[in-house]
């Protein structure tokens, strides 16, 4: 199964979007938007810039995880991933996201 994003509406009222890999696991999240049009946008930047991995901020945590964030060109922050319990999990999601968001479906459960 692949990858698909999910847009959703949260309890304050905003768009999100996640990317769900292939077996369901959430492995990337944004922030939230005031329009749908902007977590559209988002998902295609996400798409675009998922594939370079320079494009991924490792880092750490303050409780001793590790997390990553994806970043758009201009440095902005368009995903979020959870936070792991080892480098090597965290590298293996990012290797998830580049393989998963390219080519992933868009399903809209914000109506």
């Amino acid at each position: 199964m692949a990858g698909k994003f999910e847009i959703y509406k949260d309890k304050a009222g905003e768009f999100r979007f996640r990317l769900k890999a292939g077996n369901g696991q959430i492995i990337l999240a944004s922030e939230g938007y005031k329009r749908k049009a902007s977590a559209t946008n988002g998902i295609e930047s996400v798409k675009k810039n998922a594939p370079s991995d320079v494009n991924y901020e490792r880092k750490e945590t303050k409780s001793g995880g590790v997390m990553f964030n994806l970043l758009a060109a201009n440095k902005q922050v368009i995903g979020t991933s959870e936070v792991y319990n080892s480098a090597a999990a965290r590298d293996n999601g990012v290797e998830s996201v580049k393989s998963n968001a390219p080519n992933a479906s868009v399903d809209d459960l914000s109506s």
